[in-house]
Parts: structure tokens; C-alpha cells; sequence
């Protein structure tokens, strides 16, 4: 592995985990700023091999539903998420799988534990990052989240994943 390529999975690395910290912390105008104008956050729903435009998903927002969805969390009506979950990420196995001047698709796998008044709860995830470079940094065009367990019914999932 080259310098640079150490250098570029250095930063995408830190990127992910600073998208986990923001999300952990519910600092979610922050997160939400991570996010280019034509971001696309997708969880299928029944499986990962799925045309989100045909089947259903658990999320599927465009950048508007994003925002919207932050403006929601701020309202206080949010009845699952009051208390906040407390929410801690464990993330690992990040690779980049391609790589060009115009954007890097890394994946990364993740361990959430949720606590709420109701129960504890853990979440493992396979996530899949479309990024764009922005100065020393990057941003989410599109962000799609793989729940291990997606091909069963949830419990409710009121946090962002």
C-alpha cells in the first residue's frame, strides 16, 4: 500500500468516525452538514439486493427528506426518541473499495448499542459511503445502510443509523 493510499484510507477513516461520533452524540445539524446537495441516505428493507424505487425501504431520502427528517428530531414530538436513546457505535473493517478524483466508495461495518427506557438493543450494520472530496475532507452523496437483520420486522428504529 502506498503512502497515499495509507494517506486516503487515513482520512476516510476519520470521516466515518466523525459521521459515528456526530450520530452517537445526536448532533445532527452537524451531520446533516456532512451531506452534498444530491445526498441519498438509504436502509433497505427485505434484504440488500433491492430496487429502492420498486420495493420498500426503511429510509430512503433524497436531500430534502434529510433535512426534513433533522427539522423533525427538533421539534421535540419525536415520542421514541424522548429520552434520547443513548447510543454508542463500534466501527471497524473500513476499506475503500474504489477510488478517483471525483469520489471514493468505502465500506465500513458497525456495532450500535442503543439504550432506551424500554430496552437495550444492539444494531450490526454493513455500510456503504459514496463520498466526494471537499478540501481535506469529504462529504456523503450517498450513505446506504445494510442491517444484518433487515429481512425481519424491527422494533422501532427512531435514531439515524
Amino acid at each position: 500500500m502506498s503512502a497515499a493510499d495509507i494517506d486516503l484510507l487515513h482520512r476516510v477513516t476519520a470521516f466515518i468516525y466523525r459521521e459515528a461520533k456526530l450520530q452517537d452524540e445526536h448532533q445532527y445539524d452537524d451531520w446533516e452538514a456532512l451531506w452534498t446537495d444530491d445526498g441519498v441516505y438509504w436502509i433497505p428493507a427485505n434484504g440488500d439486493d433491492i430496487d429502492p424505487e420498486k420495493e420498500m425501504s426503511i429510509i430512503f431520502d433524497n436531500r430534502s427528506r434529510i433535512a426534513l427528517r433533522i427539522r423533525q428530531f427538533h421539534t421535540g414530538k419525536r415520542h421514541a426518541q424522548s429520552p434520547r436513546s443513548r447510543l454508542r457505535r463500534v466501527v471497524s473493517n473500513i476499506e475503500i473499495a474504489e477510488s478517483s478524483e471525483t469520489g471514493i466508495r468505502a465500506f465500513s461495518n458497525a456495532l450500535i448499542f442503543e439504550s432506551t427506557v424500554r430496552a437495550d438493543t444492539v444494531w450490526s450494520t454493513r455500510n456503504e459511503y459514496f463520498l466526494r472530496p471537499e478540501g481535506e475532507t469529504f462529504r456523503m452523496a450517498r450513505k446506504n445502510v445494510f442491517l444484518t437483520n433487515n429481512d425481519r420486522a424491527l422494533f422501532t428504529l427512531s435514531f439515524l443509523v
